[in-house]
């Protein structure tokens, strides 16, 4: 009836960093930053969790797509513009933005959630496609993490799951290095279920959320759960390393990667290095 849509409807109106809409039993949630690559700020985190929470728990909907705006950029993590790093400024959480938040509700709501990757993938967007059941990516998508180049690190999920699905030895070149990795080496490496040309992708997305709403909701929440029950730990990790982090984040050494950043400089971390 209508007074159980209006609500919803203003709910979605509310949203200034995404765009918000429903669609044959697919929510899609666009980070529309396209002048910040779709780097996430304090509001944006807090803006995906409210739809995340909104999508996830509407009996019609069944799979959810998200994405960003445009064919530059899915998501590039916590805007350096802002205050201070990726996820220390502002808001709530241990490090301010709610990034631990974001990626439990993520893994949290009983249905499949698919990362339609449409270009720069990277740091914290990284991360976030990561926590995605699944990935779509175009062809022009570029994956890669950035933490210890600009004095920061995901000590969770990032880390710890992603391992789960590239093995040991890649994770660690991943964030050891922070190289950029193309859509093809990010699938044969494990991290992408599929990829299209870019203007395929929508084509494509929409067929893997029509099989998936062809399937039990009930059994396909069952299933997300029981993947998610073995690597449930890993938000223990994550919520003790959050913390960790946000003492590192106040040190000179972490700052430097900011700073360098602004500069236009490369950061000069091993003078930092405890002696």
């Amino acid at each position: 009836g209508g007074s159980v849509t209006q609500p919803r409807k203003s709910t979605i109106m509310e949203f200034n960093d995404l765009i918000y809409t429903e669609k044959d039993g697919v929510a899609t949630i666009t980070i529309n930053r396209p002048e910040k690559y779709n780097a996430f700020r304090n509001q944006t985190a807090e803006e995906l969790i409210k739809a995340f929470n909104l999508a996830g728990w509407n009996p019609d909907i069944g799979v959810v797509v998200l994405t960003g705006i445009g064919d530059k950029a899915f998501c590039t993590g916590g805007d350096q513009s802002e205050d201070s790093h990726e996820g220390s400024y502002g808001g709530r959480g241990t490090t301010g933005m709610p990034v631990e938040d974001l990626h439990t509700i993520i893994r949290d709501i009983p249905k499949p959630v698919i990362a339609r990757v449409n270009g720069y993938a990277i740091g914290g967007g990284h991360v976030l496609h990561i926590l995605c059941d699944l990935t779509i990516a175009s062809d022009n998508a570029i994956f890669g993490q950035v933490g210890p180049g600009m004095g920061s690190v995901d000590p969770g999920y990032g880390t710890a799951y992603m391992a789960r699905l590239v093995g040991e030895k890649k994770a660690r070149e991943i964030w050891y290095l922070c190289r950029r990795y193309s859509a093809q080496e990010a699938m044969d490496m494990g991290l992408v279920n599929k990829v299209v040309p870019f203007d395929k992708l929508d084509e494509e997305v929409d067929i893997w959320c029509q099989e998936i709403m062809a399937k039990s909701p009930t059994a396909l929440a069952i299933a997300k759960r029981s993947f998610n029950a073995d690597t449930e730990h890993i938000r223990g990790l994550g919520v003790l390393g959050f913390q960790s982090v946000k003492a590192y984040y106040e040190t000179e050494e972490s700052k430097e990667g900011v700073n360098a950043f602004r500069e236009k400089r490369k950061p000069d971390f091993r003078k930092y290095q405890p002696r």
